[in-house]
């Protein structure tokens, strides 16, 4: 779907701001990035992004969505909590809370909170009924379906069908375009959740299981089902003349898990494949090569993840400042 002219020409107006200031530090590297990256997208690369973090909750797809159907991003791994929270957002947003003191709180007022049904994500609080169980009796459904039928399915497959079924369209509270999941359900963008079960809906799949509600934990499939997928999508991806990118929003198993594929490709199949052409980490974690969130860059070499000549960026910032000005900086190429 091609963005509007107005759209086109607010990436182009923050591409040539970004130009004209972000010449030093972090905010220069943050423009290599994004050059970077365009420059993969020319050679006939692709990307694939990885998301930790809350990002779905800082509403990234504003800008991600947008990526997505420009065909600048062609795989995501993420966290469930970045998956569900997602659709949250989508059919609740006017329930949520800001809490514009939220560095003041005390524990007494996480506790009132919490007795409100209020989760709160830093400055912002998602509604237990109007969001996360309400997506849950609607996924439900989807699940006993499939457990009824024997079948087993990826968890984003799940709530790929609940949107594209159009049976939540009419609970929408922010504007669908806005939705990177959706987004990514309607061009069935290759998608990869490692530790769902560490999720909201990964804890409710679990306990409809336990309450009878679902005979078999397997119609969910795991992380080692997962990898799987991810091993098989690579080597295709990467048969012919594509190599792929790795754009990687903070750590974590959401960036740990998808770019460990190349050496296992490499060193435990002992198949050929090869290393990611690209990296860039936003990360605010502490550069220390015992944490590795915050190992720079060029120790991926050593583990057969990069080569020597892969570009390589760490931007030491805010990513929910940094990711939208990259994006959008792509957006307007």
């Amino acid at each position: 779907m091609p963005m509007s002219s107005a759209a086109t020409s607010n990436h182009g107006a923050i591409r040539e701001f970004m130009d004209r200031h972000y010449r030093h530090f972090n905010a220069r590297t943050t423009i290599e990035a994004a050059r970077g990256w365009i420059g993969q997208l020319e050679r006939g690369n692709q990307m694939m992004l990885t998301l930790a973090g809350a990002m779905s909750t800082a509403e990234i797809g504003l800008t991600l969505a947008d990526l997505i159907r420009a065909e600048k991003v062609h795989a995501i791994s993420c966290t469930g909590a970045n998956l569900e929270e997602d659709v949250f957002n989508l059919v609740a947003h006017d329930a949520y809370r800001r809490i514009p003191d939220w560095r003041s709180l005390t524990a007494q007022d996480e506790a009132e909170l919490a007795a409100q049904g209020l989760n709160r994500v830093t400055d912002t609080c998602i509604p237990e009924d109007e969001a996360m169980r309400k997506i849950e009796s609607a996924v439900l459904a989807h699940w006993q379906r499939a457990d009824r039928a024997g079948e087993e399915h990826p968890p984003h497959r799940y709530l790929y069908d609940l949107l594209l079924s159009g049976e939540l369209a009419n609970e929408y509270q922010i504007d669908p375009a806005d939705s990177w999941l959706l987004a990514a359900a309607e061009v069935d963008l290759p998608l990869f959740v490692p530790g769902w079960e560490d999720s909201t809906l990964g804890n409710m799949f679990v306990a409809s299981h336990l309450a009878g509600d679902l005979s078999s934990l397997r119609t969910v499939q795991s992380g080692l089902h997962t990898m799987q997928r991810l091993i098989a999508w690579y080597e295709a991806t990467t048969a012919g003349d594509v190599e792929v990118g790795f754009f990687q929003i903070g750590g974590g198993i959401a960036g740990d898990f998808p770019i460990c594929v190349v050496p296992l490709i490499e060193q435990d199949l002992r198949r050929p494949a090869k290393l990611w052409s690209y990296f860039c980490q936003i990360s605010d974690s502490t550069t220390s090569y015992g944490s590795y969130s915050g190992a720079v860059p060029n120790e991926k070499i050593t583990w057969g993840k990069l080569s020597p000549e892969s570009p390589k960026f760490l931007i030491e910032s805010d990513a929910s400042i940094v990711a939208p000005l990259v994006f959008s900086y792509v957006l307007a190429s």
